[in-house]
C-alpha cells in the first residue's frame, strides 16, 4: 500500500468559501444535460411559502445581501419550506453539512490547482495566452478537478451528517448529473439532482437527512467508478488531507467513515479473563468476528446471507456466574477490531432505569435504542441486563404498563414484519430469572449462552489466581494456569455433553424416543423427536425449530475467522463483498446429525429449564398466597370471637 503524505487542509481557507457555498445553496440555476427531472420535483415547494427571504432586517443602514434570488434550484428554500415555518434542528444540521461539505470540496479544488499544472492554465486561459498544444491536458485537469471536488462535496457531506442519522434509510437510485466540464458546473449539476431527490423523498426530518446521505453515497459510488480511468488525478490520490476541526481525512476516492459510535466507558475483559462459560465464550468471540465481516457499501453481512448469523440471543444464569464479565469481553472485542479497521462502534445498554412512569415514554425508550443499534452506518452492540425486570410478561399484573411497552417493542423488533437483519448488529438479552421473561419475547432470541460461570477445579483455581492479581507472592502450586480455559477442547467437550439432554424432563423424553425409533440418525427420526419435545411442552412451536436451525448453521460455519483478518483489513475487512462471501463459504463445514442433535438438546435444555424454573415460581407463589389467605381468616376469626 503506498504510503500517504497528510496535509492540513486549513480552516481560514475553508471558511473562506462559506460565502460562495451558500450561494450555491441559496440559489442557481442549471438546465439538466443527462438526468431527466422528476415530475414531483417540479410541484410546489409548500403552500403558503414565499420565495422572499424569510427574515428581513429592518436596522437602517444595515448592508444586507441582495434579497433577490436567481430562480432555478433553492435548496435552503427547498428544506426550510418543508417545515411548518421554523427551522427544525434536524434540518439545520442538514443545511450545515451541505454548506461546509461544499466549502470544503471547494477548497480541496483549490488545493488540488496549487498542486498541479491547473493553476498556471487557468490564469493563462483567463489572460488568452493558452498554448494550443496545452488544451488537452487543461481539459484533462479540469474533469480530474471536476471528479475530486465533487466526490470531496459528497464525502466531507456524508461524514458531517452520520452522526444525525438514525435506521432509516432511503434509496435515491443512480445519480445521473455528473458532468466533469470543470468543478462549478460540477457542483451546480449535483446540487440540482440533490434538489429532486430531496423534494421526491424528504418527507420528514428523518428521511431529509437519510436522502441527503444516500444521495452522497451514490454519488461517491459512481464517481469512483468514474475515477478508475480518468487521468490526471495523482496529486489527489498520492497524498492525503486533514480537517481537524470535523475530524475529517480525506484520502482519494475512499469514503470517510464518521467515527458515530462514541467513547464508551467500560473496563473491557480479555477472553481468558472469563473463566468457565466455554460455550458462551466461544461463541461470543466468533459472533465479534462475524460482525467484523459487514459490509458498509453493500449494506449486508455475507453471515447473514449465508444463515449464520446470530440476531438476538439470550444468556442467562444464576448471580455471579459472568454474565457481566461476558459483555465486557464482547464489547472490549469489537471496540478493538473496529479502531483496526476504522470502523464505527455503537454498544448501547438499556436498564430499568429506562422504564418511565409517563405513558409512552418507555416505548419511546426503547425504540430510541434499538434504533441507535440498529442503524446500518455503525457495528452495533445492545444488550438489555436483567430483562426479566425490564420487559413485563404479558397479562402479568404486576408488570408496569412501560414495562409492557417495552415488550411490544422488543418483540416487533426482534422478529416483527418489518424486521430486516442486515448483519452489521446484535443483541444480547441478560437474566438471572429467565423464567420471568414473556415466553415469544424469550423464543425471539435466536441462541442461548447458558453462563454458568467456573465449574472445575481447574476453574476455581484459574478464577481465584486472576482476582488476587500480582500484588502477592502466594505459589501457585501444581497448576497449569489457564490451560483449562483453551477454548477449542473446553468448547467440544462442552458441546459432547449435549448428545444427551440435561434437564430430567428433557431427558424422559429422550430415552422414550430412542427406546421406540433406536439412534435418531435421519431427518424423519429427529422430526418425530421435536414432535416429542412439543407434546410434552406446547411452548416448544416452530419458532423454536427456526431457532435450533439457525444454530446449526452456525455450528456449520464452525471456523474461527483468523486474528490476521481482523489484525491486517486488507486481508479480509477491505475486500469487495463478493469476496469475502467465497472466503467465508470456502472455509464452511458440512452440517452433521450430532450437530443437530447437540443443538436440539441444548435449546430444549434451556426451554425446560426456564418451564421448570417457572412452573415452581408459580406455584410457590401460590402457597404463599394461599397462607396468608389461611392467616387473615384465622386472625378475623379470632377478633370476632
Amino acid at each position: 500500500m503506498a504510503t500517504r503524505d497528510t496535509m492540513e487542509l486549513k480552516e481560514d481557507a475553508i471558511r473562506a468559501q462559506y460565502d460562495a457555498a451558500l450561494a450555491l445553496l441559496t440559489g442557481l440555476d442549471h438546465a439538466p444535460r443527462l438526468a431527466k427531472a422528476i415530475e414531483a420535483a417540479q410541484a410546489e415547494r409548500s403552500p403558503g411559502i414565499g420565495t422572499r427571504p424569510r427574515f428581513r432586517p429592518t436596522t437602517p443602514g444595515l448592508v444586507t445581501r441582495p434579497t433577490t434570488r436567481p430562480g432555478g434550484v433553492r435548496i435552503v428554500e427547498r428544506i426550510e419550506g418543508a417545515g411548518d415555518g421554523l427551522v427544525t434542528p434536524a434540518q439545520a444540521s442538514v443545511l450545515h453539512a451541505l454548506r461546509r461539505g461544499l466549502a470544503i470540496a471547494l477548497t480541496m479544488g483549490e488545493s488540488f490547482a496549487a498542486a498541479s499544472p491547473l493553476g498556471e492554465l487557468k490564469k493563462a486561459n483567463l489572460e488568452g495566452r493558452l498554448p494550443e498544444i496545452k488544451r488537452a491536458e487543461f481539459t484533462d485537469l479540469l474533469a480530474a478537478e471536476a471528479l475530486l471536488t465533487l466526490f470531496t462535496f459528497a464525502n466531507a457531506t456524508a461524514f458531517l451528517l452520520a452522526p444525525h442519522l438514525g435506521a432509516t434509510t432511503v434509496e435515491v437510485g443512480t445519480v445521473e448529473e455528473v458532468l466533469t466540464d470543470n468543478a462549478p458546473l460540477a457542483l451546480q449539476g449535483a446540487l440540482w439532482e440533490l434538489d429532486q431527490d430531496i423534494a421526491l423523498h424528504a418527507s420528514d426530518d428523518a428521511r431529509l437527512a437519510a436522502t441527503v446521505a444516500a444521495f452522497c453515497e451514490a454519488l461517491m459510488e459512481r464517481l469512483a467508478q468514474r475515477a478508475q480511468t480518468a487521468p490526471r488525478l495523482e496529486p489527489f490520490t498520492s497524498a492525503s488531507w486533514r480537517v481537524e476541526a470535523d475530524g475529517l481525512t480525506i484520502a482519494g476516492f475512499k469514503p470517510a467513515r464518521a467515527a458515530k459510535g462514541g467513547a464508551i466507558t467500560m473496563q473491557f475483559k480479555r477472553p481468558h479473563e472469563v473463566v468457565g462459560n466455554h460455550i458462551a465464550k466461544y461463541q461470543s468471540l466468533r459472533l465479534a468476528k462475524m460482525l467484523m465481516a459487514y459490509d458498509f457499501d453493500r449494506k449486508l453481512n455475507p453471515f447473514a446471507e449465508l444463515g449464520g448469523f446470530i440476531f438476538t440471543f439470550m444468556g442467562d444464569g444464576k448471580p455471579g456466574t459472568g454474565k457481566t464479565t461476558l459483555i465486557q469481553m464482547m464489547a472490549g472485542l469489537l471496540n478493538d477490531y473496529c479502531k483496526v479497521a476504522g470502523y464505527p462502534f455503537r454498544y448501547q445498554n438499556f436498564s430499568i432505569d429506562q422504564i418511565d412512569s409517563y405513558q409512552g415514554k418507555s416505548g419511546q425508550n426503547a425504540k430510541a435504542f434499538i434504533d441507535a443499534v440498529l442503524d446500518p452506518g455503525v457495528i452495533g452492540f445492545g444488550t438489555i441486563d436483567d430483562i426479566d425486570q425490564v420487559a413485563g410478561k404479558r397479562g402479568d399484573r404486576q408488570s408496569s404498563a412501560g414495562q409492557q411497552e417495552v415488550t411490544a417493542v422488543f418483540m416487533q423488533a426482534f422478529a416483527g414484519a418489518g424486521t430486516v437483519v442486515r448483519g452489521n448488529c446484535t443483541f444480547g438479552m441478560f437474566s438471572n430469572y429467565p423464567e420471568n421473561v414473556d415466553d415469544a419475547l424469550r423464543q425471539r432470541a435466536g441462541a442461548r449462552f447458558l453462563v454458568d460461570g467456573p465449574q472445575t477445579q481447574e476453574d476455581y483455581i484459574d478464577i481465584l489466581s486472576l482476582l488476587l492479581g500480582k500484588t502477592h507472592a502466594i505459589p501457585l502450586g501444581d497448576h497449569d494456569l489457564f490451560a483449562a480455559q483453551e477454548i477449542k477442547r473446553a468448547v467440544a467437550a462442552s458441546f459432547d455433553r449435549h448428545s444427551k439432554p440435561q434437564e430430567d424432563g428433557l431427558l424422559e423424553v429422550w430415552e422414550a424416543t430412542v427406546a421406540d425409533l433406536g439412534p435418531l440418525d435421519t431427518i424423519a427420526k429427529i422430526g418425530r423427536y421435536l414432535k416429542a419435545i412439543q407434546q410434552a411442552d406446547p411452548r416448544f412451536t416452530g419458532r423454536a425449530i427456526k431457532n435450533i436451525t439457525d444454530a446449526v448453521k452456525v455450528r456449520a460455519m464452525d471456523f474461527e475467522l483468523p486474528d490476521d483478518w481482523m489484525d491486517q483489513p486488507d486481508l479480509f475487512l477491505f475486500k469487495p463483498y463478493d469476496e469475502k462471501l467465497a472466503m467465508i463459504q470456502s472455509l464452511m463445514t458440512p452440517i452433521t446429525v450430532d450437530m443437530v442433535i447437540q443443538e436440539i438438546n441444548r435449546y430444549a435444555d434451556s426451554e425446560f429449564r426456564y418451564a421448570d424454573k417457572s412452573d415452581e415460581v408459580a406455584i410457590e407463589a401460590m402457597v404463599r398466597d394461599y397462607q396468608r389467605s389461611e392467616e387473615a381468616k384465622r386472625r378475623y376469626l379470632e377478633g370476632k370471637g
